[in-house]
């Protein structure tokens, strides 16, 4: 399991088969969202390597929290295809059913990011999306690599 501390918030990698469960943990759940969006990049490659110093801005829409947690991973994992980038930053706001996110990053620098595998999609394996027992939130899913 890989876990980094940021700022008070923290990710985590969780094994899952042959797959990666992605876990973002804050005092918010927009804090959560951001690790977690940390957290998918730390599968890809190691998210202190990327600068951010680019910005996205993403927005999406489900009917609950933990659909709302795989439309923005997958939000992103789109934006990381489609215009070769890295995220290592991310500024998250969630109100009721709709998140509005800035992803800070920069293009895939292969000299400088070693890149472990690439990402397919978010999935509904082990969603879960809230408090726990010690009141901090969490928001994770199995990504497919």
């Amino acid at each position: 399991m890989k876990n980094r501390r940021i700022s008070g918030a923290r990710w985590e990698l969780l094994p899952h088969g042959a797959d990666t469960c992605v876990c973002g943990i804050g005092s918010s759940k927009a804090q959560a969202f951001e690790q977690a969006g940390v957290a998918l990049t730390a599968v890809v490659t190691d998210p202190e390597s990327v600068a951010a110093n680019d910005s996205v801005e993403i927005s999406c829409t489900a009917p609950d929290d933990e659909l709302l947690l795989v439309e923005w991973l997958n939000a992103l994992i789109y934006e990381m295809a489609t215009r070769k980038m890295l995220f290592s930053r991310f500024a998250v706001r969630i109100d009721a059913n709709q998140l509005v996110a800035t992803a800070w990053g920069e293009m895939i620098d292969h000299e400088r990011h070693d890149l472990a595998v690439e990402v397919k999609g978010a999935t509904c394996t082990e969603l879960k999306v809230g408090r726990d027992a010690i009141g901090e939130w969490r928001a994770q899913c199995v990504v497919d690599v």
